[in-house]
Formats: structure tokens, C-alpha cells, sequence
């Protein structure tokens, strides 16, 4: 049966990641990549050859390996929406990073520059307890809307995503000064990270801020994003525990592999390992 990707099709993809529960962020993307396919389409039929040429499309555009297996991990998904898994298409092989890029790192005195530099500013006190809070507990972006006042008089989480649920305990630090903000505020419960209608902060807003945060402190902006904060975490938890299967746990990933990429050392630290092994004369 052909498939015109028309802006219906498109849709009922939509609808039907919404059913699975698929996170806001996931459907985001997904339906991102989709629409980018169905331009390149032009009308034309999505099958597997059509989706073959817009997989060679991406490379020569220089898009990167993983940014590829992005895209067509959304394609297979449509695929699979569509019954037809056998039009599912092959990803690019990556290899396994060794070490992450320094410039694309987060160091933790970065992380505490960033913290003094909102605390001189009392217009960025609900930012200043934004980062603290996803860069302490390791949270995803997504799942700030469990961070309420109920849950930091608590002092923990449970938080549910992707069909699991996994408990969070919030620092004794965290859940006073939420606490304080919140009674402050005037929030007398739920969602603490709100906006000045009480409309939880977007994905977009809390992006915006975290670039201010950047520049209050000096850092360069490609560093600073809830994502990098979370890799922040990961690493010093573990710098703490060496418990790689409780890390893992701890930031909800469904594979260890996953976790394991989190702990990828940066380019300088890899170098510095070289040299301590001593083993040029």
C-alpha cells in the first residue's frame, strides 16, 4: 500500500506517540523529523527506497552520525505505526566514543562559578534554584513538574516516565531553600518552577535561562544546558559511589550503556591518563 505523507499522516503519528505516553520532548522530535522527511518526499511515496535516498540526503549535508540515527529512528518508528516494520532501515555504525570534547564539557568549578554569579543577583533567584535543583538530583528537564512543594517538605520524588516510576531523594539543602522560595512566592502547593501566570516553565523558557545564567558567569553558552548539568551529576555521583548499576538507577536510563556514555571522561582527562602510564622514554 503506497503512503503519501500528507499532513494527516503526520497527525495521526502524533496522536498515536501521545497514546504510547511517549515524552513531550520524544513527540517533539519525532514529529520534527517526520515533517523534515515529508518535505524531502515532495508528494512522492514513503517506502523504504524513498527513505534510503533521504538517509544518503542527511550525509551529504554533513549532518552528524547520531543526528542521522535521529532521524531515522523517527522514520522506523512511522514505519512501525504503519505496520510496515520491514520498510525499517539500518542505522549508521558509531563508534564508541572514548572521550567527550572538552569545549562541550561542564567542569564543576564552571558549575560553581555559575552558582555565585546568580546568587549576587535577586532577579535570579528562581534560576539559581532551577540549576541547583536539576544539577543535584540529576533530574531530566521534563521532570521538574515533580519537583512541588509536597515533595521538597517530603524531601523525595517519585517520578514517572516511560511506564517507570523511581523514587528521588531531593539534599536537606535543596528541599529548605525550595521550601523558603516557595512560602516566599506564595506557592501553597504543587509546582514549584512556575511562571508568573503559574504556568509550568517550558522546555523553551528554561533553555533561555540557562543561557543568561551563561553569560551572568562568563561561560560559553554551549556548555550550559539542563543536559550538561545532569552529565555534571552523573559524574560526581559516581566520582562518590563508583556504583555504576545504582547511578544508573538514580537518572531512571533503561540500559547501563547508556549511563556508561555519561561517564565518558573529557579529551584532557583522557590525556592525562596517557601521560601518567609512562610508557614513552
Amino acid at each position: 500500500m503506497a503512503i503519501i505523507l500528507t499532513k494527516k499522516e503526520v497527525n495521526d503519528f502524533e496522536k498515536k506517540l501521545r497514546a504510547e505516553e511517549r515524552g513531550a520532548h520524544t513527540v517533539e522530535k519525532y514529529v520534527k523529523c517526520i515533517t523534515g522527511y515529508a518535505e524531502f518526499l515532495k508528494g512522492r511515496v514513503a517506502n523504504k527506497n524513498t527513505a534510503i535516498e533521504w538517509k544518503k540526503a542527511l550525509i551529504d549535508k554533513g549532518f552528524a552520525p547520531q543526528t542521522v540515527n535521529g532521524y531515522l529512528a523517527a522514520v522506523n518508528k512511522f514505519f512501525s505505526f504503519k505496520n510496515h516494520s520491514d520498510w525499517r532501515i539500518k542505522y549508521l555504525v558509531v563508534s564508541k566514543k572514548l572521550f567527550r570534547e572538552d569545549n562541550r564539557d561542564l567542569t564543576r568549578k564552571e558549575y560553581l562559578k555559575i552558582i555565585e554569579a546568580l546568587k549576587k543577583n535577586p532577579k535570579t533567584q528562581k534560576l539559581l534554584l532551577l540549576v541547583q535543583t536539576i544539577c543535584s538530583t540529576g533530574i531530566r528537564v521534563s521532570e521538574l513538574k515533580y519537583i512541588t512543594l509536597e515533595n521538597a517538605i517530603k524531601g523525595k520524588a517519585e517520578i514517572s516516565l516511560k511506564g517507570k516510576i523511581r523514587t528521588i531523594l531531593l539534599p536537606a539543602a535543596l528541599s529548605k531553600q525550595l521550601i523558603a522560595y516557595a512560602k516566599e512566592k506564595s506557592i501553597t502547593s504543587g509546582e514549584i518552577f512556575v511562571t508568573r501566570n503559574k504556568n509550568p516553565m517550558d522546555r523553551r523558557h528554561i533553555w533561555r535561562e540557562m543561557k543568561k545564567a551563561s553569560k551572568y558567569a562568563g561561560i560559553e553558552t554551549s556548555k550550559v544546558y539542563p543536559h550538561n548539568l545532569r552529565h555534571l551529576f552523573a559524574k560526581t555521583f559516581y566520582d562518590q559511589c563508583h556504583d555504576l548499576v545504582r547511578l544508573s538507577d538514580v537518572l531512571g536510563h533503561s540500559s547501563i550503556d547508556t549511563t556508561r556514555i555519561y561517564l565518558i571522561s573529557t579529551g584532557k582527562e583522557h590525556r592525562t591518563t596517557l601521560d601518567k602510564l609512562s610508557l614513552v622514554s
